[in-house]
């Protein structure tokens, strides 16, 4: 059957499933399609209440049990727990069926990554670019390993800017929220609309065939065009210009492969298109998290791609839904003073970080049900939730949160809860050995490092991947 398949025209459409079947085959799980998904919220996490009941809580003080300021954690060893005999706390119930599939990791630090309300695209290149890209990012390195489908990497935002003007609503085109880039000078566009997103990714599932004939034949007239008139052009420009304009080049050039690639997944995208829902419209926050992650989860189901990036929020974002009327901005700054709804920043921002993983817990259900191999979709994909910033609201890069669901083909210890040393302390580790544990859990050849290192970390082991982490 593979034999009879491998050059059909169907190849491409059921390529995913193909693996599968292949890797089924094999017995060999490690040839399982891998997936991410990086969802980044903006204006930090709270660290200490996502520390397990029964664990020391280095992030309160010790006598008055208040919350402590972000480069103020008290000093610890290493602590590496199994979640099964542990109480998750109070933000992570919805995840409670995935304890087993769940990671919670803690004190990675990024401070080189520097920025204000947020470090940017150093959140995921681990450079210092908080408004240019410097470097590719680890989602868009990850996409052109792993990717197959049209899109090496697909981004979904809530809008551009992180601070947003009063009374801003979420953008219904393509933004830059500055989180990733597929190499230096090449941000990633996101798109904001589900119902723009849904038309993009799918819309091969709902166009008639003259319609994708007559896109296709645009494209490549238009490439022909270009073509002779890019060579009149480059003759005039400088070396340095000619770099730019290859940019420009490239992106033309992007848009016509993906549209041919999914022309040719047709079946694929049919079978797996989510219906649009009045939610794709509405301008709610919780209603436009909500179609955003459900459109992601069929564009991986799908195979369109197999690394998306989710930006939830910005600091103007207001959860009104859930009673919240302080901007997310706003909230940061609350601590233990009462909103406009009378809670507390912490209760309130606990609130909104519940919304997120809410999301993701269905995420994970959906691909839990999935069959894949011997296992499921949900083994061979991993949720990464995190922050552009290290700290709850300003700096305190020194200590960056991060909750992963899911599974990588055993390649990662699940169900733990890992604290590593406070900053400079022996053993402390940065976010960047957690992204080369990531890369190499996808079958990536990696260097010693990534990004730029901290020099104040010099008596540190800033090389490989998180040992903990890794089960091989």
């Amino acid at each position: 059957m593979m034999q009879g398949l491998a050059y059909g025209s169907a190849s491409f459409a059921f390529a995913p499933f193909m693996r599968s079947v292949q890797a089924h085959a094999a017995g060999n799980p490690e040839l399982m399609p891998k997936r991410f998904v990086f969802v980044v919220k903006s204006s930090g996490i709270e660290k200490f209440n996502l520390v397990p009941d029964g664990l020391e809580n280095h992030f309160l003080n010790a006598n008055t049990g208040e919350k402590l300021k972000n480069d103020e954690r008290r000093p610890g060893p290493l602590v590496d727990r199994s979640l099964s005999d542990l109480t998750l706390p109070e933000k992570l119930r919805s995840l409670e069926k995935f304890k087993e599939r769940m990671t919670v990791i803690q004190s990675l630090s990024g401070k080189t990554f520097k920025g204000n309300h947020t470090a940017g695209y150093g959140a995921l290149s681990c450079h210092n670019s908080e408004a240019v890209a410097i470097a590719p990012t680890v989602d868009c390195l990850l996409g052109q390993h792993l990717s197959t489908g049209p899109y090496d990497m697909f981004g979904m935002a809530m809008n551009g800017r992180l601070l947003e003007s009063p009374g801003m609503k979420p953008g219904d085109s393509y933004c830059y929220p500055n989180l990733s880039a597929a190499k230096e000078g090449m941000p990633v566009p996101y798109q904001a609309s589900p119902r723009k997103a849904l038309v993009e990714l799918f819309g091969a599932a709902i166009a008639k065939p003259d319609q994708i004939e007559r896109k296709l034949a645009l494209h490549g007239n238009l490439m022909d065009f270009l073509t002779e008139d890019a060579k009149r052009i480059e003759a005039k420009l400088s070396s340095e210009d000619k770099q730019r304009f290859d940019l420009y080049k490239e992106s033309f050039e992007s848009l016509r492969l993906k549209e041919a690639k999914k022309a040719q997944m047709l079946p694929q995208i049919k079978k797996h298109a989510p219906t649009a829902t009045p939610l794709y419209d509405s301008i709610n926050p919780t209603d436009r998290i909500a179609s955003h992650f459900e459109i992601a989860t069929s564009a991986l189901i799908a195979g369109l791609t197999n690394v998306i990036t989710l930006r939830p929020d910005t600091l103007g974002v207001k959860y009104t839904s859930l009673g919240i009327t302080d901007s997310v901005h706003h909230l940061g700054h609350l601590g233990q003073n009462p909103g406009l709804n009378g809670k507390n920043g912490f209760d309130n921002r606990r609130m909104v970080e519940e919304v997120h993983f809410e999301n993701i817990a269905k995420m994970a259900e959906q691909f839990g049900r999935i069959p894949e191999g011997d296992g499921t979709m949900l083994d061979n994909t991993l949720i990464v939730y995190m922050s552009c910033t290290g700290g709850d609201h300003h700096n305190g890069q020194t200590d960056w949160p991060f909750v992963l669901v899911g599974g990588m083909a055993n390649k990662l210890k699940m169900g733990r809860y890992i604290e590593y040393p406070k900053y400079q302390e022996k053993g402390h580790r940065t976010i960047g050995n957690l992204y080369l544990s990531l890369m190499q859990a996808a079958g990536m050849e990696t260097q010693d490092t990534f990004g730029q290192l901290d020099t104040d970390l010099a008596d540190n082991d800033l090389t490989g991947p998180l040992h903990e982490l890794m089960a091989s």
